[in-house]
């Protein structure tokens, strides 16, 4: 399970070096094999390669109606090796789709990982702090 931030950096070629924590996880699970695909909500998802698998027949079982995220989710996959460095090379076209500058955050969502525009996931979180708590938020307890 992935969790917690890490406020990271790309490089001038577009590399990110994984956090030791996750990468360990990484190396255990999926021997640093990745894959980064689009996020609805504007950022990357960061999948170790059991899980994107996992998640990629979900999606391709989806009916033709959403022909449309098929195409987003598979149609953007990218497969990935965490290198000698510890670094994991981003795409300029996905960091382009997520409007990546240097400065990131990656996020630990559970089975995946979140990449996020840094000043961009700041905004984000800011307006979901400012919104109206969901019901099935409500409803937990803490």
């Amino acid at each position: 399970m992935f969790q917690g931030p890490a406020a990271l950096a790309l490089d001038a070629k577009g590399r990110l070096t994984v956090p030791a924590r996750h990468r360990e996880v990484l190396q255990a699970m999926a021997q640093g094999q990745l894959t980064v695909t689009k996020h609805p909500e504007g950022c990357l998802m960061v999948f170790p390669r059991p899980t994107w698998e996992s998640f990629r027949e979900r999606v391709a079982a989806l009916p033709m109606s959403a022909s449309g995220w098929k195409r987003v989710f598979l149609g953007n996959a990218m497969d990935v090796e965490i290198d000698n460095a510890s670094r994991v090379l981003i795409s300029p076209e996905l960091r382009a789709s997520a409007g990546l500058s240097k400065d990131v955050m990656l996020l630990g969502m559970g089975s995946y990982l979140e990449l996020w525009d840094a000043a961009t996931y700041a905004a984000h979180e800011a307006k979901v702090m400012e919104s109206e708590v969901p019901d099935a938020i409500k409803d937990m307890s803490f």
